[in-house]
């Protein structure tokens, strides 16, 4: 079986989602895993959620004859990888870092400040109409300088326009959630990631 088979089937057979699986130099193997998704609830992985997918995958990894040196279960932390049509749907509304295959490949419109070849964007993720068949998604955002520190805004100063870019998942090539923190006391939704990390003494 393959590795990733075994850890995907190891980590939903204890209740969790698989978001991310990584080999690093070293033999360092490093499976990120976040609760199911249940729509209105907020759920966070723990340490004790990370303690107890390591020991199940340490047992699993050793009967497959697995290679690796060390072993690395974490929560996704505040830049989550978004992958599937349902990581779109939990995280619609949120403020994401979204990078093309290609890009955009079309001339800017009128007031648009979009280049033809730029394939990064930061925006807020919105549902949009289909596109072929497939779920329509777009990302919104306004290409207005951040105001710095005790630097006035005129009031009479028009707020740069919003822009959207429509994409399906066929072509990302990469989106996350940004990594935004906050320092102005309010909850953040995302929490300290928690990690459980054991080295192999095979």
């Amino acid at each position: 079986m393959a590795l990733q088979e075994t850890i995907e089937q190891t980590v939903t057979g204890l209740g969790y989602e698989l978001v991310d699986i990584e080999r690093t130099g070293g033999g360092l193997l490093r499976v990120t895993i976040d609760m199911p998704w249940v729509a209105g609830q907020e759920q966070f992985i723990n340490a004790e959620d990370c303690e107890k997918v390591t020991r199940q995958l340490q047992f699993v990894l050793e009967v497959e004859g697995a290679n690796y040196s060390r072993l690395e279960v974490s929560s996704p932390g505040i830049d989550r990888p978004l992958r599937s049509e349902q990581d779109f749907e939990r995280f619609a509304g949120e403020l994401i870092d979204l990078t093309l295959k290609a890009p955009i490949g079309i001339a800017a419109s009128a007031g648009s400040t979009v280049a033809a070849t730029r394939k990064k964007f930061r925006g807020t993720l919105e549902r949009a109409e289909p596109q072929d068949g497939k779920a329509g998604w777009q990302i919104v955002w306004s290409e207005e300088p951040p105001v710095k520190p005790g630097q006035k805004v005129s009031k009479k100063k028009l707020p740069a326009p919003l822009q959207a870019l429509g994409f399906t998942l066929d072509e990302i090539h990469q989106a996350r959630l940004a990594p935004v923190v906050d320092f102005k006391g309010r909850k953040p939704k995302a929490k300290v990631t928690p990690t459980a990390d054991t080295t192999n003494q095979n």
